[in-house]
């Protein structure tokens, strides 16, 4: 009877031991689970981080394409409602368009990114150019009409041929010759004559809303006196004396003003020529084109054009 206790003891001493075994087994399962729960953890932290980066907006490349939008069609360009500009989306960040090769609103409100639809690029090209092509002729037609309120004021000032009229791709220049008419032989103080055409001027320049740069020229012959070293000192005081005296008896801010003196690098007829002493030596008046730099050529073009060129001359 002894016997089988002894026995069942030992199965009894086994089945505890076998008890260990499944609570270890239990602890073993325990740590998995959290390395499986830090894997996962890490898998999420990476996905945020990827998500992060491609939805981070370029600064650069949205100023340069808000800048572009703002050139070719005149006013900001809005990309989501309630924005003022197209990074101000009502307080929101515009979420990153399509990559496709151009897009197009489309649909009633046209402030939906799905109802976009893409469009050609070359379309989108010809749009923008049209657009300036549009700005160039507008300008044009204002500094023409300027041209011929300057001309109608020199002929009432009894001056018809006091200046001459030019375009380039800086906008309207007008001329005046400094040979006994604005300035004595190396001198640049004003003659009687030359305030006569400068107040003839003034009134018409001082009404436009362009910028005005003024800009003396001499001719090949060198100077070299006390006041005026060279003709850099001469062309350039000729330049800032006509600056100040439209500024004072022209009554045009000086804001809009500005002085340059170029000496004989940009001669209007080459130094062999016999008209180049008396041509080249002169004071310009250019009425700057408002339009962007890259279209200062298409002014030049339309503004010399043939059919006009006769407004240009005299």
């Amino acid at each position: 009877m002894s016997t089988p206790r002894r026995g069942h003891g030992r199965r009894g001493g086994h089945g505890g031991h076998g008890g260990h075994e499944e609570e270890h087994a239990e602890h073993e399962n325990h740590e998995r689970w959290l390395v499986s729960y830090a894997d996962m953890m890490t898998l999420l932290m990476v996905l945020f981080i990827v998500m992060f980066a491609i939805s981070s907006i370029n600064q650069g490349k949205f100023d340069q394409l808000k800048q572009g939008l703002h050139t070719g069609f005149g006013s900001p360009q809005t990309i989501m409602a309630g924005g003022s500009s197209l990074l101000d989306s009502g307080g929101a960040v515009a979420p990153d368009a399509p990559q496709v090769e151009g897009l197009t609103q489309g649909g009633a409100g046209g402030t939906d990114v799905n109802s976009w639809k893409p469009v050609n690029p070359q379309q989108l090209a010809k749009l923008v150019n049209a657009t300036q092509q549009a700005q160039v002729r507008q300008e044009v037609e204002n500094l023409k009409r300027a041209e011929a309120a300057l001309k109608a004021a020199l002929a009432r000032a009894g001056v018809p041929r006091g200046a001459t009229f030019r375009f380039d791709e800086r906008g309207l220049v007008v001329t005046v010759a400094t040979d006994k008419v604005l300035f004595d032989s190396a001198s640049a103080d004003l003659r009687a004559q030359g305030r006569v055409i400068l107040d003839a001027l003034a009134p018409t320049l001082a009404k436009l809303p362009n910028r005005i740069s003024v800009d003396g020229h001499t001719n090949s012959l060198p100077i070299a006196t006390a006041r005026f070293p060279s003709n850099w000192e001469l062309s350039t005081d000729r330049a800032t004396g006509v600056l100040r005296y439209l500024a004072r008896a022209g009554h045009i801010p000086t804001s809009r003003l500005a002085a340059a003196g170029y000496a004989d690098t940009r001669p209007l007829l080459p130094a062999s020529d016999p008209r180049a002493l008396v041509v080249n030596r002169r004071v310009e008046v250019v009425v700057l084109a408002a339009v962007d730099d890259s279209a200062g050529r298409a002014v030049e073009q339309l503004g010399n054009e043939p059919d006009s060129q006769g407004a240009s001359d005299g």
